[in-house]
């Protein structure tokens, strides 16, 4: 390894331990929180001294609970930037097998899913840190309710202590919606660090929402008992000018329910679109909230909100550009592959995701799909595969594969997002099992298993792949495991398997045979289409981490100058005066402002030094095949190189009218580690779940690939 490598280990390493020891330091604090030492020890140091002529009250959030969040996602962007040309590569011996143990499946049924130990154990111990933030609440504030006197309560004591455990389940519902948008923050610096994809990561976002809503239920369901007891009900109508504001907590509480509601699976899966819809009320109910609690309580869960709009906001820069489009592979199963032209400088990882919009269909649904090209076989084109399962993907299906197909279709890409490095490459055998178009995910993973093989880069595992078909014409599927025509590969060093089960079949189907099963359109080019690209160019961490910093410094400046000539003058760090919900939206309106022109300005800069690159891509003209490639499942013509997909056809082998048996192929394998994935049906991946974790075989190491919660 050369002084380059070493130094960047070592940095690396250094900004690790950095990372680990002020996080322990942030989760400190929120386990201090519930104590009198924090409320009355703690908390009045750092509020002496936070509470300045510049900031005010938010000033020892702002300290304590903001800046080490986002001063550990910088340092995360530039450790990110340090390992971006490094795959990571598993040994039998490394730390990561050390944990295998834990990264097996302990629970395979049930509410939550196929969780693993590791993820067991976080969400007890998150769920620890409520139960004991809600017991030391109460019992500190019941502790001062029982020692005023009968004379000071009245004869009702029990009203005063409803209303304290009101506002005590408002403060532990803050607590789970600090952490309710860190996972859906797809470009977030701290993700990949601990090894989670912003799409592995959303049923924790799913988890968490329905325990914030259910605090912030009870919050709101005890203070209207509370005012009923007092015949105080008109308590509702109130909107405090110095104070909380009850009318905007409730209508915060209103949109947080539409969402909650409609997020539940039955609704969910049945009306994806009023899902889709009703979750944009996130941004009223992010308004709503600051205007309820102030911005100064507001700084406790500012942190994964502030991220979440850095990114947003980039998505919707991303967005706003047409990306170049191909051609596109149409399958009789009804699945396509759409092909988007590439900007050379664009780098990602093998499973990541990419969004896509067709304003044709629809301007605001976007669809997350698999990216299926690999960029060291494919330079200049990005893939990914589509089936008509939905009502959106059933309308682009159905435009493509009209008699008089477009020549030009308009879309819209955000991403893509995937891991920081691949865990794969270094398993001594590969079983990827799929259910139907879960095979998607997998056709990435052995394109970059043939680049590595073909490179004699590392030695790739063996690979098995068993993919379980309905009907024989979904074999086409497999066709999609070769690059298009243009792309040469070699597949004769990698050792590959392929077990295709075809389940409502006992023979080929001769209709099947007949029809030709794979046509490709191409497109004509559009002079404002532009390639695929990172929105902040090839180094998009630095980028990144820049953005947030830049932003964070302007929204402080931004902070200090209007507090200080403006809102001291009038209130003097009173409280009293100012009103609540006028310093809360200057808050917003500086947060908002300080994003959009740092991250406008990063997204500007970047477009200008690819232009050139763009404006190139731009004049090409596009090639029309006079044939379509033919599938060689049913002995059609290709264009392509034979001996590729020679090789994939020897692979091949199909089992007619039968299924799997998934428990005899898994614990046959005698090799020392064995990676499992699994990608498909929710019933399949359970089932393979709970064959690698019965404790049968301890060489068996499973992943679940997932994108429907």
């Amino acid at each position: 390894m050369n002084s380059n490598g070493v130094g960047r280990r070592v940095a690396q390493a250094a900004i690790t331990f950095l990372i680990g020891v002020v996080f322990l330091g942030w989760m400190l604090l929120w386990v201090m929180i519930p104590t009198n030492t924090y409320t009355q020890k703690w908390q009045p140091k750092i509020r002496a001294r936070a509470n300045s002529t510049y900031f005010g009250a938010q000033g020892a959030n702002l300290l304590t609970f903001v800046f080490p969040v986002l001063f550990m996602s910088v340092l995360g962007c530039i450790y990110l930037h340090l390992g971006k040309d490094k795959h990571c590569k598993k040994k039998s011996g490394d730390k990561t097998n050390r944990l295998a143990v834990w990264r097996r499946p302990v629970l395979v049924k049930g509410p939550l899913g196929i969780v693993s130990g590791i993820e067991l154990t976080f969400f007890a111990m998150f769920v620890a840190l409520l139960i004991w933030a809600l017991t030391s609440f109460l019992q500190n504030s019941f502790a001062e309710i029982n020692a005023k006197s009968a004379h000071q309560l009245g004869d009702k004591p029990w009203q005063e202590k409803l209303e304290s455990a009101a506002l005590r389940l408002g403060i532990v519902g803050a607590f789970c919606f600090a952490f309710l948008f860190f996972p859906v923050t797809r470009g977030s610096s701290l993700l990949p660090l601990v090894g989670v994809t912003s799409e592995g990561s959303v049923r924790y976002h799913i988890w968490l929402g329905h325990i914030v809503m259910a605090f912030f239920s009870a919050h709101g369901f005890c203070y209207i008992l509370y005012w009923a007891t007092e015949n105080e009900i008109s308590q509702m109508l109130k909107w405090d000018k110095i104070g909380v504001s009850y009318v905007a907590g409730e209508l915060a509480l209103i949109c947080g329910l539409l969402m909650w509601v409609t997020s539940f699976p039955r609704v969910r899966r049945k009306m994806f679109e009023v899902f889709y819809y009703t979750h944009h009320l996130y941004f009223l109910f992010f308004f709503f909230f600051v205007l309820h609690v102030g911005m100064s309580f507001f700084g406790l869960v500012l942190p994964g909100i502030y991220l979440f709009l850095v990114d947003r906001y980039l998505r919707f820069l991303q967005s706003r550009q047409r990306v170049r489009l191909l051609s596109a592979r149409l399958l009789p199963c009804e699945a396509l592959e759409l092909s988007f032209s590439k900007s050379p400088g664009l780098s990602y990882s093998p499973m990541s995701i990419m969004f896509v919009n067709v304003p044709s269909i629809s301007r605001t649904q976007w669809h997350p799909f698999t990216v299926t090209s690999n960029g060291s076989l494919e330079q200049d084109k990005l893939s990914v595969v589509i089936k008509s399962e939905g009502n959106w993907s059933q309308k682009l299906f159905q435009i493509l594969s009209s008699p008089s197909p477009v020549d030009h279709l308009d879309v819209s890409v955000e991403g893509p997002y995937g891991p920081a490095s691949t865990n794969f490459l270094g398993y001594d055998k590969l079983v990827m099992v799929s259910g139907g178009s879960g095979i998607t995910p997998f056709i990435c993973i052995i394109r970059e298993l043939i680049f590595q093989s073909s490179t004699n880069e590392q030695q790739a595992p063996q690979v098995q792949l068993v993919c379980i078909f309905k009907t024989s014409k979904h074999l086409a599927m497999i066709d999609l495991l070769l690059p298009l025509a243009g792309n040469p590969c070699d597949m004769s060093r990698l050792q590959l398997q392929i077990d295709a089960y075809v389940t409502r079949e006992k023979e080929p189907n001769i209709e099947n045979r007949n029809q030709k099963l794979l046509r490709t359109l191409w497109f004509k080019p559009n002079q404002s289409d532009v390639p695929v690209s990172a929105v902040l160019g090839p180094n998009r961490w630095l980028w990144l981490g820049a953005i947030i910093s830049c932003s964070f410094v302007m929204f402080l400046i931004l902070l200090i100058i209007t507090t200080r000539y403006y809102i001291y003058p009038i209130d003097h760090n009173t409280n009293k005066i100012f009103p609540y919900s006028s310093r809360s939206l200057l808050n917003m309106l500086f947060v908002c402002a300080s994003i959009a022109v740092t991250a406008s300005a990063a997204v500007l800069w970047n477009k200008k030094r690819s232009a050139m690159e763009a404006k190139q891509i731009q004049n090409m003209e596009g090639i029309t095949p006079t044939a379509s490639p033919g599938s060689w499942f049913y002995n059609g013509e290709r264009e392509l190189e034979s001996l590729p997909h020679q090789s994939l056809r020897q692979s091949v082998k199909v089992h007619f009218g039968e299924r799997p048996d998934l428990k005899k192929i898994l614990l046959e394998y005698d090799e020392a580690s064995v990676g499992v994935l699994a990608s498909g049906p929710k019933g399949m991946r359970h089932r393979v779940a709970a064959i690698c974790s019965s404790g049968l075989a301890d060489n068996l190491h499973f992943e679940s690939i997932s994108f429907s919660w």
